[in-house]
């Protein structure tokens, strides 16, 4: 991974965009649609970002390098060498943003891939993030604890749970979830023998063990694109250590290679 992938709030702030025609109006609408204000060059000092939309390279660098000055981080269209960051093909399902990017490799992928999700998230994605944030109250009462509210919410968003993301749901999904009885958490301890060092070879239930983990235990050859499957928060243990569960309904992955 050559970029970290964040999300920048801009609403009502200053936004430095350079250039005219369809791709810099391009941008001008993007930043708009995230709230932001377009502004030029002499308001750089308003401004945190910008984006730089010019063909020919000299004036291209020129501006970037002047922006860069100022203490904004720059985006130079077609330009990834000379960027601070790129700008993602997005699927909106406000407010769940799922952003892909090819760190500026190639747009055309990045929109492609976008495409294809695109078919798959239902658009009542957005109503059901909604739906969560506006419980959160409700949900911090019927599970007191934060590990308690984790697991429980694992166990009713994951797929087939009373609120996959997946499935289409109505404005009372999480209502009738909280209402309801929880669905089970998974918990205790598993072992993943790893049949080569591709994560894709991972089973569906193996990838979702890792992603619910609360403890991974695994062997020192185990590769690092295995170990990124798991929470980032999740305590990671040698082998030789045994991996105690820290809790008796806690999720413990052990992951050995095939020997």
């Amino acid at each position: 991974m050559n970029s970290l992938p964040l999300f920048h709030r801009i609403a009502d702030r200053k936004v430095v965009v350079l250039g005219m025609g369809e791709a810099a109006d391009a941008k001008r609408r993007l930043v708009e649609r995230a709230g932001g204000i377009c502004v030029g060059e002499a308001e750089a000092h308003h401004a945190q970002l910008a984006f730089v939309v010019l063909d020919d390279e000299v004036e291209a660098k020129a501006a970037a390098m002047r922006l860069r000055g100022k203490g904004l981080i720059v985006n130079v269209t077609d330009r990834p060498a000379l960027c601070d960051f790129t700008v993602p093909s997005i699927v909106d399902r406000d407010p769940v943003i799922v952003a892909v990017g090819t760190g500026g490799a190639s747009a055309g992928m990045a929109k492609m891939l976008r495409l294809r999700l695109e078919r798959f998230l239902p658009q009542t994605l957005g109503l059901l993030a909604r739906q969560l944030s506006a419980g959160r109250d409700m949900i911090r009462a019927r599970f007191p604890t934060a590990d308690q509210r984790r697991r429980a919410l694992d166990a009713a968003l994951r797929e087939g749970g009373p609120l996959d993301p997946m499935a289409t749901h109505d404005g009372n999904a999480v209502a009738r979830w909280l209402e309801g009885e929880s669905a089970d958490a998974e918990r205790g301890r598993y072992e993943i023998v790893l049949r080569s060092d591709d994560p894709d070879d991972l089973t569906l239930r193996e990838a979702r063990w890792l992603g619910g983990a609360d403890v991974v235990v695994h062997d020192p050859d185990v590769p690092q694109s295995i170990l990124v499957r798991a929470r980032a928060d999740a305590v990671r243990l040698p082998s030789e250590e045994n991996g105690p569960a820290l809790a008796p309904d806690a999720l413990t992955i052990a992951i050995r290679k095939k020997r």
